[in-house]
This record gives C-alpha cells, structure tokens and sequence, in this order.
C-alpha cells in the first residue's frame, strides 16, 4: 500500500498580494517551486517566441509587437498558457475541461489528480493528496477538505458560475523535502489535515457571512454561499448521510404503518 506523501502533511499557500497564479501552480506541487519572478520569466518568454512567429510570418508591427505582455497583465494576472509552461516543467498536462480528451473527468472525478480553476483575476486548485480531495483557495487560511459526495457538485457549481476549469493529468509529486526556509516565507505552510480541519473549523465559527480574502476583502464570486454552507457540504460522508437519511425513512415507515393501522380499523 502506498503510503502518504510528505508524512501526510499538506502544503498551502495563503493569499500574498495578487500572486494567486504562482500559489496555485504550487499548490499543483505541493511544495514551493514556483515564484511570481518564475512565473513572470515564462511569461515573457512566451512573449518573445510569439513575437518571432509574427515577424516570421511578416506580421506587421501592431499591438501584438508592442512592448506589452501579452501573457501577464499589469495586474499581474498570467493567463493559462503560462501556468501549462510551469507545470509542463515536471511533465504535467494542463487541459481544458472541455475538451474531449477529459470526457472521463466528467463521468468520474474522483479518478482524477487535480483541476484548476481562473475566473477574473484570481487563480486556485483542488488536488487529491493521500487519497483526499482538498480545496487549495489561497484565499482561505487552509485548505479545506472535499468529500467524494461533494466533488461533483463543487466541479459543476463552479461551472455554472462561469469558471474556466482545467484538468491536470501526469505524475503529481507525491515527495518534497520540506525545509525550514519555506515556513518563514510569509505565506507558504505545511499543516496535519487535522490542523488545516481546526483552522477550517475556527474561521467558519467566527464567520457568518460570504467567504471574504485574507486582507479581509470581500472574496471572488463563490458558488458557497458561506463558510457554514462549505463545511456542510464538505462534511457530509457517508456516516453523515446515513445519519440524515436513516430518521427520514423512519418517518416514512412510521407514516406507513399509521395508515395501515387506520385502514384496518375501518374495514
């Protein structure tokens, strides 16, 4: 049986100015890989190869052989081409769930390693770490942890609010060395799924209203309608369901009996 990556610990980045696309990539690995510098070298890489293809097709000196980036905005917003360039660096493939290719995905999430999710200007992933899903939002304190029950529904929940989501396919990293250096950068951490649940559970408690950004603005269009709605969705395993479901078939047999008993005392 294999055993857990990284001792079962899992790595999070919280929100750090607008540098949700390199926590997002990282959050892909499990480890910090990735900087905004990184990202932004990729970026302009892209920039220059794409430039050279225009020239080479005697393109004529437009908006698109300007100066500008066309794969990073000012705001530091990288689009998908750049965050495929990283993760393709450890052989990962970033494919839109769209396409045809990730017809599987649709039919069985749970076979899969990892989505990627971009709606305006923000950037996140859920992965599957130790054989569970969690949400790895750097706009929350921790990741939060996604039943089986729930994936489906989150996947298509964010698809009806007009995410781009995208499947990540390949051999994941399953080890990273963790090292001191990487708790002291500001907003990369290594918790115990039992801590990531704790702090979960404490934001949720002192939070009844939308989900809002660790600088305590409000959060990007979410399809939870609040931290107590995701934790009890989140939250709802077998054992919960079996709870809920069992005194309702109760009621029902209950109800049953009563008008069988009603029936014979009138025949």
């Amino acid at each position: 049986m294999e055993g857990a990556s990284n001792g079962g610990m899992l790595y999070h980045e919280v929100q750090e100015s607008k540098l949700c696309a390199a926590h997002c990539v990282n959050s892909v690995l499990q480890g910090a890989f990735f900087s905004e510098f990184d990202l932004a070298a990729l970026a302009f890489d892209l920039d220059s190869k794409e430039r050279q293809m225009m020239l080479k097709g005697s393109a004529s000196s437009g908006d698109f052989l300007s100066e500008e980036s066309h794969n990073v905005s000012l705001d530091r917003d990288f689009i998908i081409q750049v965050l495929q360039k990283a993760l393709k660096v450890w052989e990962l493939q970033v494919i839109p769930l769209n396409s045809p290719v990730a017809e599987p995905a649709h039919i069985d999430p749970e076979m899969e390693k990892a989505f990627i999710f971009h709606l305006q200007d923000h950037w996140f992933c859920i992965r599957k770490v130790n054989g569970e899903w969690y949400n790895f939002d750097s706009l929350y304190a921790a990741p939060q942890h996604l039943s089986k029950f729930y994936l489906s529904v989150y996947l298509d929940s964010l698809k009806g609010f007009g995410w781009s989501i995208f499947l990540v396919r390949g051999n994941v990293p399953k080890e990273f060395t963790i090292v001191s250096s990487e708790a002291s950068n500001g907003f990369g951490q290594w918790l115990l799924p039992e801590d990531a649940e704790r702090i979960t559970k404490s934001c949720n408690s002192i939070q009844s209203v939308p989900p809002r950004r660790i600088d305590g603005s409000q959060q990007h269009s979410d399809p939870l309608v609040s931290y107590g709605e995701a934790e009890m969705m989140s939250d709802m395993e077998d054992e919960d369901l079996k709870g809920w479901i069992l005194p309702q078939l109760w009621l029902i047999l209950k109800f049953i009996s009563l008008k069988m008993i009603i029936k014979t005392a009138k025949e």
